[in-house]
Formats: C-alpha cells, sequence, structure tokens
C-alpha cells in the first residue's frame, strides 16, 4: 500500500471537516480517514496553530477561519460572480425589486452580488457590505440551517443589538423564529434591521444540500408588503436552483 504523504492528510482533515455536517472529534477523523491517532492528534494541533481548523466548545473540530475566509474568496472569483450576477439580473427584472447574495463570514453576513432595481426608491447595500446575522432574512436563514448546538454556540456571541423596533434579541423568542424558517426554508426580515424595509431569502445549497448562501429580495414598504415579497419565493427558488448549478459545475470539475 503506497505511503500517504502528510500534506495529503492534511488537505483530507481540512476537506472531512469543512463538509461535515457538525464538528468532528479526532477519533472520528481518524476513524474515517484512515490516520493512526497520534498522526491526527498531531496534524489537528498544527492546523489549529496555523487556523486552518478550529475547536468549539465541545472539542469537536470544525473549519477555521482561514478556511472560511478561503471559502468567501472562491464564492466572490470573477468568473462566477459574473455568471451569477446575470442570473440576478434577470430575477430583478421578474420581480422589479432590489435581489442579491448574502454569504455568512465571521459573525456576519456578507453581501457578495447584487441587482439594484430601477425603481426610483432604493435601499442601498452595496457588495461587500456587512450586516447583522439576527436581524435579515439572509442571517436567519443562515442560523436556521445551524445544529441545535452551533445555532446556540452562536447566538450566545452574538452583540443582538436592537437596530429597530421590531428587532427580536430575547434568544428564547428568535430560537423559535429561527425554528419556523428552518421548517419553511424561507428567511424573513420584518423591518427587523432597517425600518421600512422588508426581505425575504431562501438557501443557495450545494450537491448535498447544504447551506452556502441566502439569496435574498429586499424592499421598502411604502410599496411593497412583507406578504407581497413572500409571493416571489418560488421565482427566487428558481434563481437559486439556477445558481446552484453554477455551484454544482464546480464543484464538478
Amino acid at each position: 500500500m503506497p505511503k500517504v504523504s502528510s500534506i495529503t492528510r492534511v488537505l483530507q482533515i481540512i476537506e472531512a471537516v469543512s463538509y461535515a455536517p457538525k464538528p468532528l472529534t479526532p477519533l472520528e477523523l481518524a476513524q474515517q480517514l484512515d490516520i493512526p491517532k497520534p498522526t491526527i492528534h498531531r496534524l489537528i494541533q498544527q492546523l489549529v496553530d496555523e487556523g486552518f481548523v478550529a475547536v468549539d466548545i465541545t472539542g469537536g473540530i470544525i473549519a477555521g477561519k482561514r478556511v472560511r475566509n478561503l471559502s468567501v474568496e472562491l464564492w466572490q472569483q470573477r468568473q462566477f460572480s459574473t455568471e451569477r450576477q446575470v442570473i440576478l439580473q434577470k430575477l430583478v427584472h421578474d420581480i422589479k425589486e432590489t435581489c442579491g447574495i448574502g454569504v455568512p463570514h465571521d459573525m456576519d453576513m456578507v453581501y457578495s452580488n447584487r441587482a439594484q432595481t430601477s425603481l426610483p426608491l432604493q435601499i442601498y447595500l452595496p457588495i461587500g457590505a456587512k450586516s447583522p446575522m439576527w436581524c435579515t432574512a439572509t442571517g436567519k436563514l443562515y442560523l436556521s440551517q445551524l445544529s441545535p448546538r452551533s445555532r446556540s454556540k452562536m447566538l450566545n456571541n452574538l452583540p443582538l443589538d436592537k437596530f429597530t423596533k421590531n428587532t427580536i434579541v430575547d434568544i428564547d423568542k428568535l430560537n423559535i423564529e429561527l425554528d419556523q424558517i428552518a421548517a419553511t426554508g424561507i428567511g424573513i426580515d420584518n423591518e427587523e434591521f432597517i425600518s421600512e424595509m422588508v426581505a425575504v431569502s431562501v438557501p443557495i445549497t450545494d450537491k448535498k444540500g447544504r447551506y452556502l448562501a441566502s439569496l435574498y429580495v429586499h424592499a421598502p414598504t411604502v410599496r411593497v408588503s412583507l406578504d407581497d415579497l413572500l409571493t416571489y419565493v418560488p421565482r427566487l427558488q428558481e434563481a437559486a436552483t439556477d445558481i446552484q448549478a453554477l455551484v454544482y459545475d464546480l464543484q464538478s470539475e
């Protein structure tokens, strides 16, 4: 049997941790990758020191900051960003409201793509702008996809500032809201981040159905209501499917 190099094993660990639906223990990684326990502990420690993986509060191994930063950079590569933009422009043409994509990055959501409505009254959140997770349609959708343990940890570390009178800052009430979003697969923002703005989002997923990003539409309440935006969910889901096809092509390369 050919000897497996340390570089290959390091990449296998990063890949396994990144794709895992929950934090993996060193023992699980050792068994899954057929790596001796002393070796797996040594490699994990090196990866932790370099920021490629991290240890969560339960002792499980999760993707580190450098892996998360890399995933955002890959998502924003110009080739794929341009193709996503074409889909977004068509979506805006059909819906007549601003649409875009938000991706989780550290403790915020970051807008990676956006297509602006041509209507005169607009809400401007530029590409690269950060928004809070607990009171946006994109962020709440992401939080709803986390495991109970990961969600609890995230909520306990978020500042939960109150931006408007509708912002939910009580963790128990927020968990109820996130459970409802998890059940429907539809993120909502009912004037919770910006007064007189409503938003709806649907997930963009990978081949295995795992969350990658949130596709959203937002608009001022002087023009539409939250219920109005919810009627666009089927069209948003159709666009999300088109964007997912681009992701699948990338994963097949």
